[in-house]
């Protein structure tokens, strides 16, 4: 399910002007706070309406200034999760469940199965306000899935969760659109959920796209790391789980070698994508022996880019995937880090987190 969005507004002294399109998968709507996602976001729930412009969802006009095209809100076949869960504390989970397929559904999904998908069949019976932060978002989630919409508009569902909690529901995220195929937009400013869960990304600042495209090239772009930040700088690889010894270290393949990471859930075969961080990543230019770290890739550097401060990225060629590595400039004048240099990306196993690491979901899938 595809989306087009092409629409300006005017908000006080803002500008919004945002023109993108969206495949199927799901799409990260990413920037700053006050880029204007938000924004965006509630013109293509027709919560807000543009002054010029178009909103279509799979060819499906939804919004159409020139044509006097604005179909209502309840019309539009999409499903919003808010930030906060905005669930009906007088009523139980299954009877939130049941209100959104019984007022927007058309039959296909029921609310046990929804319950099973998203781990909350338990918490059916159970009163809204005895749910936790992480298990209210789950049902918002489900309350959304049953409505039967075209697209799922999720906007900064984990802003308000701890960080136990987003680790918590990150998976079932993954699984959503693993089992249900729907397209979802979803909007944050949280970078590790942009590695995990995006297969195209939209990058929007002061109201304007800036750039879209596959999270393995713009992730990697040393030119958009101004608008990334500089300390989530970093690559999303696409990765096989090859073997999983006893020792607690899971062995993964990628096209440029192998990764050693702390075991993860999954069996061999397994598809992952595996982020890894620009701060974690040391260059060598020869190959290192007698250190701990296990992760070792031959490279080839792309690009150097050098800022105001002490600091340079460097973008470096693994394989067919691409990496980041943020060093000194010493360093980079020491080690003669230039553009077709080769050298060698160094990585601690125990760097990349489990919350870098997204279970069947690859980029560009």
């Amino acid at each position: 399910m595809s989306l087009l969005v092409d629409i300006q507004r005017s908000l006080g002294r803002f500008r919004l002007a945002a023109r993108f399109e969206a495949p199927e998968g799901v799409t990260v709507l990413f920037g700053r706070s006050g880029s204007g996602k938000t924004s965006v976001v509630k013109s293509i729930a027709g919560l807000l309406a543009p002054e010029k412009g178009k909103i279509a969802v799979d060819g499906r006009m939804l919004f159409d200034r020139a044509a006097g095209v604005n179909v209502p809100v309840h019309k539009r076949r999409l499903g919003y999760v808010f930030q906060d869960s905005r669930l009906f504390p007088h009523l139980s989970v299954r009877e939130n469940l049941t209100y959104a397929a019984r007022v927007g559904g058309r039959g296909a999904r029921q609310p046990d199965e929804v319950g099973a998908l998203l781990g909350i069949s338990h918490l059916l019976d159970r009163r809204t306000h005895a749910l936790s932060g992480g298990e209210a978002q789950r049902v918002a989630i489900g309350r959304a899935l049953l409505s039967e919409p075209d697209m799922l508009l999720m906007d900064e569902p984990l802003a308000s969760l701890d960080g136990p909690r987003k680790a918590e529901i990150l998976p079932y995220l993954e699984t959503l659109r693993r089992e249900t195929g729907l397209s979802i937009l979803y909007v944050t400013h949280n970078m590790a959920e942009v590695a995990r869960l995006a297969t195209h990304i939209v990058l929007i600042d002061e109201g304007r796209v800036l750039r879209s495209g596959a999270p393995e090239e713009l992730l990697t772009d040393p030119d958009m790391v101004r608008v990334l930040g500089i300390r989530d700088a970093g690559a999303v690889l696409s990765a096989t789980v090859a073997a999983q010894p006893d020792d607690g270290i899971s062995e993964l393949t990628v096209s440029g070698g192998r990764l050693f990471l702390p075991a993860v859930d999954a069996p061999v075969g397994a598809k992952l994508r595996v982020r890894i961080l620009a701060q974690d990543v040391i260059l060598s230019r020869t190959r290192p022996e007698g250190i701990s770290a296990l992760n070792i890739l031959a490279t080839k550097v792309l690009a150097v880019r050098r800022g105001e401060g002490p600091g340079v990225i460097v973008q470096l060629q693994a394989g067919d995937d691409r990496l980041l590595a943020r060093i000194t400039r010493r360093s980079a004048d020491a080690l003669h880090i230039v553009e077709g240099a080769e050298c060698f990306a160094v990585m601690k196993s125990v760097a990349v987190s489990q919350t870098d690491i997204a279970v069947g979901l690859q980029s560009g899938l």
